[in-house]
């Protein structure tokens, strides 16, 4: 019997992701609000801070970042076959869309209607990420050392161009040096 509810929940899990995969342009982190409001919202597998748990892994570790995603709920909900099956399913659509395009990618190429298509798609993707943002950013905590950070690794990764692995290190590293200083000094540092 426990069976059939580890299999219930894979379908369910492949199911999801193959939807995000299947309607989500512009990549990772335009699947952010989906996949928030899949697994938060709809199925209740995670809470909102335990999404910002899985981005924060999941864009420090090597890899795609909705694939990264995918694994990390799957195996939440339903351990190595739920990883698998949220893999599976995320990267499924896009897998077949680009072997479908790559046989017609010189027909498309010409096409204006595409070309057109993209532009409005590019304008949708940004959309969702300032989606993403606003509602990531209402768990993130509301103090000058959390704004600051911010701010800094905006301008560095915004117009220096610094590797965005580097910032995350970086801001890892003053992170956990701010926080011991104020264990040390008697403030839960928020």
């Amino acid at each position: 019997m426990e069976t059939d509810g580890l299999w219930q929940r894979c379908r369910t899990l492949f199911l999801t992701f193959l939807k995000i995969g299947a309607f989500t342009f512009g990549g990772g982190y335009a699947m952010i609000p989906l996949i928030q409001r899949e697994t938060v919202e709809t199925h209740h597998w995670m809470t909102d801070q335990d999404i910002l748990d899985m981005l924060a892994i999941a864009e420090s570790t090597p890899g795609v970042i909705a694939v990264n995603s995918a694994t990390f709920v799957g195996y939440r909900v339903a351990g190595f076959w739920g990883a698998l099956c949220a893999t599976v399913g995320v990267v499924l659509p896009s897998f077949l869309v680009i072997l479908v395009l790559s046989m017609f990618l010189a027909q498309f190429k010409a096409l204006k209607l595409v070309e057109y298509a993209f532009v409005g798609i590019r304008s949708g993707v940004i959309v969702l990420i300032i989606s993403a943002v606003i509602k990531l950013s209402k768990q993130c905590p509301q103090n000058v050392f959390s704004y600051t950070i911010t701010a800094v690794a905006f301008l560095l990764a915004a117009f220096l161009k610094v590797d965005v692995i580097l910032i995350i290190l970086c801001a890892a590293a003053v992170g956990i040096v701010y926080q011991l200083a104020a264990f040390k000094g008697g403030d839960s540092g928020q």
